[in-house]
């Protein structure tokens, strides 16, 4: 497996990111080598843990605006950069990225490396396909769950046509414009240097393979390897009576579908009122980040 690092003074200057990034290792596939993972952390260290996991293509910045609500309400907020995005390291190869791997990648920071416990985990996009197969594997460890703008997918229903555009332009495209995904994504306007933090972790197209990756990793076909792994999820979550927050936007074309389906499987759903983050897009962290970081920290107080 070939790494890539992308270099410290591609991240200087980002609006609204003061935070100091920490590092753990964690094995590479088959054993061979370790990865480095990136992660920040804000709020006090005895406070209740939050982990806040981001998707496709974005890293740790997309939650710049959420954490400081949740530190100011007494929180320790923990927000890693998936394998191959932010400041993590990023193996060159599409076929290096695989969901096993990224579940294994992601436990391995956040329970071996820092032993987190009693999480509510908050999810959006990738960080809740993850986040979930997580969860449901070891519900010891987690306290409650938010979900915003994501999913669970196991290929036994079409996925929505502009994922489908999405994976599609992924693909195919001679370069792959990561500020203009995200900011297709957001029903506000991203100033350049907001754009230019998106771009930053990648200085050319082979620090992409990440995010080139996941959108061919998403089980859309009924005989996909993680499809049934997915289904297994699922039948955890019908039983999961902890609490569960949904809190999508109203604008999303991409998961939108996905939050009656919680709100109505899930038992830890139910007698929950379930925020509607209005007037924001697929990123609802750049639309209306303190508004989700208010219904998050309102969800775990209730």
């Amino acid at each position: 497996m070939r790494i890539l690092r992308t270099p410290d003074e591609r991240f200087s200057d980002l609006p609204d990111f003061p935070y100091v990034p920490r590092y753990a290792e964690v094995p590479a596939a088959g054993g061979d080598g370790t990865l480095r993972m990136a992660y920040v952390e804000t709020g006090p260290s005895d406070g209740p843990v939050v982990l806040c996991l981001h998707g496709e293509p974005s890293w740790s910045f997309l939650y710049r605006h959420v954490m400081p609500v949740l530190a100011d309400a007494g929180l320790r907020v923990v927000v890693p950069d998936l394998v191959g995005f932010g400041r993590s390291d990023k193996p060159t190869e599409i076929g290096d990225h695989t969901y096993a791997r990224h579940i294994e990648w992601t436990r391995s920071l956040v329970f071996d490396a820092l032993d987190l416990k009693d999480v509510t985990l908050v999810g959006q996009d990738w960080g809740g396909l993850i986040g979930l197969r997580l969860a449901t594997a070891h519900p010891e460890r987690f306290a409650r769950i938010v979900t915003a703008n994501t999913g669970l997918p196991t290929g036994d229903f079409p996925m929505p046509e502009t994922w489908l555009k999405f994976r599609q332009s992924v693909r195919t495209a001679p370069e792959f414009d990561v500020a203009r995904s995200v900011a297709s994504g957001c029903r506000t306007t991203l100033p350049d240097d907001v754009r230019a933090a998106y771009d930053a972790p990648f200085p050319d197209e082979s620090f992409k393979a990440g995010p080139r990756a996941m959108p061919g990793l998403v089980p859309a076909d009924p005989d996909d390897p993680e499809a049934q792994p997915n289904r297994d999820a699922w039948d955890v979550l019908r039983a999961w009576d902890k609490p569960f927050l949904v809190a999508f936007s109203d604008q999303d074309p991409i998961t939108g579908a996905m939050a009656p389906l919680f709100k109505q499987l899930i038992p830890g759903a139910q007698g929950i009122e379930h925020p509607t983050i209005e007037g924001a897009g697929h990123f609802l962290q750049e639309d209306a980040g303190e508004r989700l970081g208010h219904a998050i920290a309102a969800f775990i107080r209730f």
